[in-house]
């Protein structure tokens, strides 16, 4: 018995690399198990058993793909008047995704008063956010962030665990130093490639290998996650999926992941932000109108309110939006486009038209200048309006509150960038935060000005046979 015991042991040691606390085998969860010692007592040892990999897609394309299973956020992660960091590389620096985070975050869920900062930097890689966080981040108090890392750190080359080594202790050390602050992390996985970039010397291999030396880090950040009990967004495995079904619909011209294989054009950064919106774990229910057709009664939820009603109208005023968007389905340029690609519409932003007791079969809806044509059974079960109009009475609002979120993210930009790591932060920090805060403060509330309640009329008219 003695010498079976300690012939598992040296086993264990040899194969997985003992230590103290644990045993380090690659790819794989330890857990940890009692044996029995010859003396009598126990020892505790960390046998691994192989990690739960996440569904991917039967198509042979997702063979070399082997993604650990992510922890999912189950309930809503943001509070009331949290202060949002966005960090990342060029990627975040192009203010797309963040963009759209901010503006969804204004006019989507505005009860809960989240305001944003965006802390994009061109080129970075986890050590260096590391290092400037404290200066950039931390001291404006943050109560959330999301990071964005990985693209950079993978060196455009296939994997080498030293690549990983580095990424592994960056990230960590950037998730324990924002929750010594008290900060929420989200942590958020790199995206994928579309092409060798041609403008990176040192890329190296296919990009089918860099997307296998992505897949790692973002393995890693799932570890990490789960390790430091924080939230994770699968930017990731959300590219690879819609990109790969973009390509199947609409021709390999498509790329979720850029022109240039990298920076991501509008549809591939509305992927990105439906990772980081759904790691929040907000539901998207943006309001729901109900109608009676026969008595003209109608109720709206809160954030709407009826002014009048009848069998055949009914007019509200709201104080939140949907999410508005136009654009070519078809197209990596679009914000629409992407919003298809994900389910945006259905998981993010449902604005939804209940109208029941109906007498006719088939009822016109009318919403601004667009009118479509419905069952009477569907509109009795709802239809997302958000869904079906893409320019709708909300556009104009929503777009005033998004130029005014692009104007105060691009000045948060010139803010960290040239003027706290320029010649006037090198002077008097101290100085450079105070006048800089003062000239982001109108752009931060323009933002607000431009966000006022919508008041607008849908008409729901019954069609006769010839119509």
């Amino acid at each position: 018995m003695r010498t079976r015991y300690w012939i598992l042991v040296f086993v264990v040691v040899l194969v997985c690399g003992l230590t103290d606390t644990q045993v380090t085998c690659q790819g794989q969860t330890q857990f940890s198990q009692k044996l029995a010692a010859p003396n009598g007592g126990l020892y505790s040892l960390f046998i691994k058993e192989p990690e739960e990999l996440q569904e991917l897609p039967g198509d042979p394309y997702f063979a070399p793909f082997n993604p650990i299973e992510a922890p999912v956020t189950e309930s809503l992660l943001l509070r009331k008047g949290d202060r949002l960091a966005i960090c990342g590389d060029s990627i975040t620096e192009q203010k797309m995704y963040s963009r759209i985070i901010e503006t969804y975050l204004t006019v989507c869920v505005p009860q809960l008063e989240v305001t944003v900062r965006q802390y994009g930097w061109s080129g970075e890689v986890a050590p260096f956010f590391h290092y400037r966080m404290e200066s950039d981040v931390l001291r404006f108090n943050p109560t959330i962030a999301t990071t964005c890392y990985g693209m950079n750190d993978h060196r455009y080359q296939p994997y080498k665990p030293e690549f990983g080594q580095t990424y592994k202790k960056s990230s960590q050390a950037i998730i324990r130093k924002f929750k010594e602050q008290g900060v929420r992390v989200i942590q958020g996985s790199p995206g994928t490639v579309g092409k060798m970039p041609s403008w990176v010397r040192e890329a190296r291999g296919t990009f089918g290998d860099l997307n296998l030396s992505l897949l790692e880090l973002r393995n890693i950040d799932v570890r990490l996650a789960r390790a430091e009990q924080v939230a994770f967004a699968d930017v990731f495995l959300s590219m690879l999926v819609a990109g790969f079904n973009a390509q199947q619909k609409y021709g390999p011209d498509y790329m979720i992941s850029g022109k240039d294989g990298v920076h991501p054009g509008w549809s591939g950064q509305l992927v990105m932000a439906w990772a980081f919106l759904k790691a929040m774990g907000l539901d998207g229910d943006i309001g729901t109108i109900t109608v009676d057709l026969t008595s003209g009664a109608a109720q709206a939820s809160a954030g709407h309110r009826v002014l009048s009603a009848n069998r055949s109208q009914v007019q509200l005023e709201s104080e939140k939006y949907p999410f508005c968007a136009k654009g070519e389905s078809d197209k990596d340029s679009s914000i629409r486009s992407g919003m298809a690609l994900v389910s945006f519409n259905e998981q993010l932003n449902r604005f939804m038209l209940v109208a029941r007791n109906g007498k006719a079969q088939r009822y016109r809806v009318t919403w601004g200048e667009a009118a479509k044509s419905y069952r009477a059974a569907e509109l009795a079960k709802g239809i997302n309006l958000a869904d079906d109009f893409h320019v709708n009475p909300f556009s104009e609002a929503f777009n005033s509150v998004d130029e005014a979120v692009l104007k105060k993210q691009t000045y948060e930009t010139k803010q960290i960038k040239r003027l706290f790591h320029g010649e006037e932060g090198k002077v008097d920090m101290d100085m450079t935060v105070a006048l800089t805060e003062k000239a982001r403060e109108p752009l931060a509330k323009a933002i607000k000005v431009a966000f006022k309640p919508v008041r607008h009329t849908i008409r729901i008219e019954a069609e006769t046979a010839g119509r």
